[in-house]
């Protein structure tokens, strides 16, 4: 759970590095809490609206903690954008998000797994 605050406290930050760890443990609790929230929802008869306000919530850090994955592995944020190519273009960017990081610093920040030593 600690992951999943980390990156609500970073809600805009765009700069820096996040490892691969804070990202893939947000994306978990992230889809957790959105499969309770649809679950309750469904539950209730409810139209999905509660559903939409926290995918709305989460929606910039979302983007903000993929940018910095993308910074930790020596890419621009701007390869989020290849996820609008249909099928390819989210295997390219899955595939950058599951490398590891670029040892030591880049022009992007601090190697991340230092500070945690």
């Amino acid at each position: 759970m600690e992951w999943y605050l980390k990156v609500l406290k970073q809600y805009a930050v765009f700069s820096g590095r996040a490892r691969r760890k804070e990202y893939w443990m947000f994306i978990l609790i992230n889809f957790l809490i959105a499969l309770a929230i649809g679950f309750v929802e469904g539950l209730l008869g409810s139209p999905g609206v509660l559903s939409l306000v926290y995918s709305l919530a989460i929606l910039i850090p979302s983007i903000a903690v993929t940018v910095r994955r993308l910074h930790d592995t020596e890419r621009s944020g701007w390869w989020v954008l290849i996820s609008f190519i249909p099928l390819i273009g989210t295997i390219v960017l899955l595939i950058f998000l599951v490398m590891d990081s670029k040892e030591g610093e880049n022009k992007y920040g601090d190697y991340p797994k230092l500070a945690l030593a």
